[in-house]
């Protein structure tokens, strides 16, 4: 990233220094740290930030077993998230939707 530090070198020096604070050895062990950014990496989608936390987290010690669980954990999050969409998926496919006419004014049937 050496446009980062170069146009911005307060910032990239900022974000350096919050990394070094985030990831220093506190109630979690790094290990820990790391294996949670390999589940966090994995929900944004960021390719390079999964594979650069495993990376990290195998030198704390991790093995592929435990990034693995990481990942599929990650995977769940992102499957459960869907079902709060429940409601909305029952009002696009009509569900229910006459028993929420009785309770609701501004329910729409399709």
């Amino acid at each position: 990233m050496s446009w980062f530090n170069e146009k911005t070198p307060e910032v990239a020096k900022a974000f350096s220094e919050l990394r070094n604070s985030v990831y220093k050895e506190g109630a979690l062990d790094q290990r820990t740290k790391e294996l949670i950014s390999v589940a966090a990496s994995t929900l944004m989608r960021c390719e390079r930030c999964t594979q650069i936390h495993a990376e990290r987290a195998k030198k704390q010690g991790a093995t592929d077993e435990m990034i693995a669980e990481a990942v599929v954990c990650a995977m769940f999050v992102a499957a459960g998230s869907q079902l709060s969409w429940s409601e909305v998926y029952d009002r696009i496919l009509g569900k229910g939707c006459e028993d929420k006419i009785k309770t609701e004014k501004s329910v729409e049937c399709r």
